[in-house]
């Protein structure tokens, strides 16, 4: 086999155009917590490092830990419910997931959404697609940490650990997250430009690899 036998996808903005949701339930849990609405423009700026953090990103500076905690809770409950109202996958990726299945290439998915939405939205989209499917959970830190994708080889099995350590694994992402997630774990990015960050976002971050569509995505993983 030619190219990368192991790949570890990132979700949002990679697999799967979620940005609608999350701007709907952002809204949602600023309204509810009686604060301003934010642009579609912000929620795309703000997302890719986890709900905690979207939130975070859109409260007013000085808002206490305890209402940032509430207001997840209130973020998830509606998610939870939500995630899935106009999410759908890029275009060509279903078709690139099955032919990597179809030629025996080990596929992971690594996420800074909460875990049950990354299963949720991964057993409707994609099902039976990937070996692993990890989210956000207890004890592993996100992204750009490099445990995430430590833990998706891991739980993928040796030949995935060695094709990691042995220069036959990539991981492929949207964002400038991504690009220091890669860096982090040692894997080789393959970043796509159809997300939620420009091209030149991407370059600034530091992307030398970048896929204009899944075709070429396709190319880049094969090796052709």
């Amino acid at each position: 086999m030619t190219g990368y036998s192991t790949v570890v996808f990132d979700l949002d903005g990679t697999l799967l155009d979620t940005l609608e949701d999350l701007h709907l339930a952002i809204n949602h849990t600023l309204t509810w917590a009686g604060l301003p609405e934010q642009t579609l423009a912000e929620t795309r700026a703000y997302v890719g490092n986890g709900i905690r953090r979207l939130i975070e990103n859109s409260v007013p500076r000085g808002t206490s830990a305890d209402m940032i905690d509430t207001m997840q809770a209130e973020f998830d409950s509606f998610y939870a419910v939500h995630c899935d109202d106009h999410t759908h996958p890029y275009p060509g990726i279903p078709e690139l997931l099955g032919r990597l299945r179809a030629e025996g290439r080990r596929i992971s998915v690594v996420s800074n959404k909460t875990d049950y939405a990354v299963a949720s939205l991964v057993a409707k989209h994609f099902p039976d697609a990937f070996d692993v499917a990890v989210g956000v959970r207890e004890g592993v830190a996100k992204k750009p940490a490099r445990d995430m994708v430590d833990f998706a080889l891991s739980l993928m099995g040796e030949e995935a650990a060695r094709d990691a350590a042995e220069g036959r694994a990539a991981y492929v992402g949207d964002s400038e997250v991504d690009v220091a997630t890669s860096a982090n774990a040692g894997l080789p990015c393959l970043t796509v430009c159809w997300g939620f960050r420009s091209t030149k976002q991407l370059a600034d971050a530091g992307a030398t690899v970048i896929a204009r569509d899944a075709c070429e995505l396709m190319s880049l993983i094969s090796g052709e």
